[in-house]
């Protein structure tokens, strides 16, 4: 009967194995930390109501800055939105493209539309001229420049 000793010796040998193998897992545990230390809770944070409610880079921290495609995209969404008649979406869609390419002039041209659409001429203006900053010798530069013109004198009668 020599299959007996051995299925004797495998069993022991088995034992073995799971006792060490156990007591080498509870080696590998962190000791626990000292209920003595109070718990470092972060305070929670406050809204800011300054900050604007959705924009796809504040949203998603893992996208990046600097992204052409995502600005095309974003121009592309925004022009809808214009045509639907939603300014304020189209807006939104049209910062997120310069924030996306920032030296691009088009969203900016698209943007100061859509904020002049809106009424907000100051916005308007500065958007105008940033993109006749990026693109001075754009084909509608003149007629850009009439609507700065105009916006101007516009910002102007409202203060007095």
């Amino acid at each position: 009967m020599p299959a007996r000793p051995q299925a004797h010796w495998m069993l022991t040998a088995a034992g073995i194995v799971l006792l060490f193998s156990g007591s080498l897992l509870y080696a590998q545990d962190p000791a626990p930390e000292s209920s003595s230390k109070p718990a470092d809770t972060p305070a929670p944070k406050k809204p800011d109501k300054k900050k604007k409610s959705d924009t796809a880079t504040q949203n998603a921290p893992d996208q990046p800055s600097w992204d052409p495609l995502r600005a095309e995209k974003d121009l592309e969404v925004g022009q809808y939105y214009m045509r639907k008649g939603d300014v304020d979406a189209a807006i939104d869609r049209f910062q997120d493209a310069t924030t996306a390419k920032p030296g691009y002039a088009i969203p900016f041209r698209f943007l100061g539309e859509a904020q002049e659409k809106k009424g907000l001429k100051k916005q308007a203006i500065a958007s105008y001229s940033r993109y006749l900053d990026l693109y001075p010798h754009a084909e509608d530069s003149d007629k850009i420049r009439k609507k700065i013109d105009k916006l101007r004198i516009e910002v102007e009668r409202k203060k007095k």
